[in-house]
């Protein structure tokens, strides 16, 4: 599917660099029932440095975002994409890294030199808290992280409801819960 996924990205990122944006996040996906190849994972990787080349091209930053079978398995997905591009960007979700047992504060600070982007949203239990500092993730250490390694890309707020739930309150008013959150506990 190279040449399609080519042609859709070519169209997203002509339509982001009009609109000026930044950066585009993007998933590896992953086979059913088993892991990647290294014929795989070359096939990718060729992929994905010429996704690369495209976004800066249009001044479009492409990182790496996580689910939890990128970073699974001792990172096996990951560790296996940057043997092969070494200076990827990451766009790690911290949820996801935590739900796939990586300690989000390890993450940070082992690749701070690729990271360029992030996605902050908590849970309790495995259950996706409605808004940031309403579940069990330690927002003021991430924070501390952030400052330390001298992160300087977009931090998102996403937002989560668990499937078959609805939210308690206007979605409006959880974003804005949770940046007041987040600024009181994190700084920023």
């Amino acid at each position: 599917k190279h040449n399609e996924i080519m042609e859709d990205i070519e169209n997203v990122m002509d339509n982001m660099a009009f609109l000026k944006a930044r950066t585009f996040g993007t998933s590896v996906g992953r086979p059913e029932g088993r892991k990647k190849t290294p014929e795989e994972f070359d096939a990718q990787a060729e992929l994905l440095k010429k996704l690369i080349k495209m976004g800066n091209d249009r001044g479009i930053v492409l990182n790496l975002h996580n689910h939890t079978y990128e970073v699974e398995d001792n990172l096996f997905d990951l560790k296996n994409t940057l043997q092969r591009i070494p200076d990827a960007k990451l766009g790690p979700d911290l949820a996801w890294l935590s739900r796939a047992g990586v300690d989000p504060i390890w993450f940070l600070k082992e690749y701070q030199k690729n990271i360029v982007f992030m996605h902050l949203r908590d849970q309790a239990n495995k259950k996706w808290s409605e808004a940031l500092g309403e579940g069990d993730t330690n927002f003021a250490e991430i924070g501390d992280t952030i400052r330390e390694i001298k992160f300087n890309g977009d931090i998102v707020i996403e937002l989560a409801i668990d499937r078959g739930t609805y939210p308690s309150r206007p979605i409006k008013e959880l974003l804005k819960s949770s940046r007041e959150y987040l600024n009181r506990v994190a700084g920023f």
